[in-house]
């Protein structure tokens, strides 16, 4: 484990994030803000969710929060997921866990005690830290190297992490065009497309939400085009797409100092698939049939959050 210099995150220090912190640390339990809030926290960026691992079961979870007077929501209880609403802000606090068998995206868990092998269990190197609370940042799996040079890996063998749940194919390309720098890991790319199969077993829902976020990333043409070279818009467009449009549209809106917008770049993809197709198909299992003319993700739901 690397340890980083203390993270100076006024968060940590007062408001609701520290009052969780405070009410799961103590008597023998620790509780620790993990993922995204970390990342964008080292990367200067602005802090979304915060999310919170513990050593504490969910039951635990439950009691201190009503020993306090807080709010507690079972939202995922049976995967040891327990929401805490301090001054109306929603906190997800999840025990310690192991996957000890996985369905794609559902998983068998074992509630536990060992934070490398938390870390371990998640996507991405950088959404693999944590930070307690003085600050003190915990690195188990080269997250903190890899943020240092804006790279995107998975954690451990990138086959098996997307095995576990294929909308990680979404989620490397996503994450990479909202904070990667350069070309996408080599190793993670060829996993994604050795594995681009399994977008057949995805949702609209679920796709729509990673693209519709990718699209309007910093780096969404390189992401997008990476997307197209290795086989993989092919299967949520229904043709082959030409990055072309995409750049100009990108480019129109710098120019014209347009706010990025998810549905205005879909169609200067989709104009060039139309063109050579005819319309638009999507063939990827039953959750998303064929339709003449359209995109099932694309109005699978409302608009997606951070």
């Amino acid at each position: 484990m690397i340890s980083a210099p203390v993270l100076d995150a006024p968060w940590l220090k007062s408001g609701p994030a520290a009052r969780v912190l405070a009410l799961l640390n103590g008597d023998g339990e620790a509780a620790r803000v993990v993922g995204g809030a970390v990342r964008n926290a080292l990367l200067g960026l602005a802090i979304g969710d915060i999310d919170i691992a513990t050593t504490a079961v969910p039951q635990e979870v439950i009691r201190r929060a009503r020993a306090a007077g807080v709010k507690s929501v079972p939202t995922g209880i049976e995967h040891g997921t327990v929401t805490l609403v301090v001054e109306s802000q929603p906190f997800e606090v999840t025990t310690l866990r192991e996957d000890t068998e996985t369905f794609g995206r559902r998983a068998r868990v074992a509630f536990g005690r060992d934070w490398a092998g938390d870390a371990r269990r998640r996507d991405f190197t950088i959404n693999g830290l944590s930070v307690d609370h003085s600050g003190l940042v915990h690195d188990f799996v080269g997250g903190l190297a890899d943020i240092a040079e804006r790279r995107v890996r998975f954690i451990g063998d990138p086959l098996q992490r997307i095995k576990e749940d294929y909308l990680r194919i979404l989620r490397f390309f996503r994450i990479h065009a909202a904070f990667g720098a350069g070309e996408v890991d080599r190793a993670g790319y060829l996993a994604c497309i050795a594995s681009r199969a399994g977008l057949a077993r995805l949702s609209a829902e679920r796709v729509r939400m990673e693209m519709l976020k990718l699209l309007v990333a910093n780096g969404a043409l390189g992401a997008v085009t990476a997307m197209a070279e290795g086989g993989l818009l092919q299967p949520l467009l229904g043709g082959v797409a030409y990055t072309g449009p995409l750049a100009a549209m990108i480019s129109a809106e710098s120019e014209l100092d347009l706010k990025p917008d998810a549905i205005r770049r879909l169609a200067a993809l989709a104009v060039a698939v139309t063109r050579m197709h005819g319309a638009l198909r999507y063939g990827c299992g039953s959750a998303m049939p064929k339709q003449e003319g359209s995109i099932p993700w694309v109005t699978a739901g409302g608009a997606p959050s951070e």
